[in-house]
């Protein structure tokens, strides 16, 4: 969907402004005048528990290196950012290293074909869901994973054809932690960034949130690092089970 320039100046606007001023906790606080009409998820580690199956690619392409599998406890922590982080992992290497091009192209190759192999959804995903929807609440999926795997994965899950959007890495002209991605999900959702909670894991997701003046929710559950100073993270909360989100619906 092509955005009208207005919208668009007045998202660059507000990251601008967010950027410069973040927003404390109090400030973004719900209240009966903004009561929550959506809820939008980051999608590794918060959704869903894909690191299985982005493991399971990287061992693959260490294996092509005839290097040893990595364990599911070493790689999970590190899935939430993406093939670059990865890599990183995997081989000690980033972008413009002399292989780095090809092994993306191996891990990538081999993701995209077993993209939902164990791939789950978090226990008590699918009961949040149906609650919300019980509850007329829209939801949707913010994340920074390309369209190209990002639709796929939620056909194969079973969900893509009830999420009010699905807002990929490359939807829009940036990514997270800019606001713009988060700004076109509650305009799709109908619904200001104030009546929205976005859930996620990783320390841009909150960031995000914030230049949206959206209060964003830890899924603590998800790959958070046991090193991650979750306090500065400015958060509105966090939960330890995705059902917990329900207790924010009643602020």
């Amino acid at each position: 969907m092509t955005e009208d320039r207005g919208f668009v100046a007045a998202m660059r606007q507000s990251f601008d402004k967010n950027a410069a001023q973040p927003h404390d906790n109090q400030s973004l606080a719900l209240s009966p005048q903004s009561p929550v009409k959506a809820v939008l998820f980051d999608l590794d580690g918060t959704f869903a528990d894909t690191a299985p199956d982005l493991a399971a690619a990287l061992n693959h392409t260490r294996a092509t290196r005839n290097l040893p599998p990595l364990s599911l406890d070493i790689v999970r922590p590190q899935a939430s950012h993406g093939s670059r982080g990865l890599l990183e992992l995997g081989f000690g290497i980033e972008p413009g290293a002399p292989d780095y091009d090809t092994l993306r192209d191996i891990f990538l190759d081999y993701y995209e074909r077993n993209i939902c192999t164990h791939t789950r959804l978090f226990p008590g995903m699918d009961e949040l869901v149906a609650a919300l929807e019980q509850r007329g609440i829209r939801w949707g999926i913010v994340t920074n994973k390309p369209h190209r795997y990002t639709v796929p994965l939620m056909r194969a899950l079973g969900y893509a054809e009830r999420a009010a959007c699905l807002i990929s890495g490359d939807t829009c002209a940036h990514a997270k932690p800019h606001p713009e991605p988060m700004l076109k999900a509650c305009k799709i959702a109908g619904a200001t960034p104030e009546q929205c909670l976005y859930l996620g894991d990783d320390l841009r997701d909150m960031q995000a949130a914030n230049a949206a003046a959206m209060p964003g929710i830890i899924a603590s559950y998800g790959y958070v690092g046991i090193d991650a100073s979750v306090e500065n993270w400015n958060a509105q909360g966090s939960v330890n089970s995705p059902m917990e989100l329900l207790d924010y619906l009643a602020l």
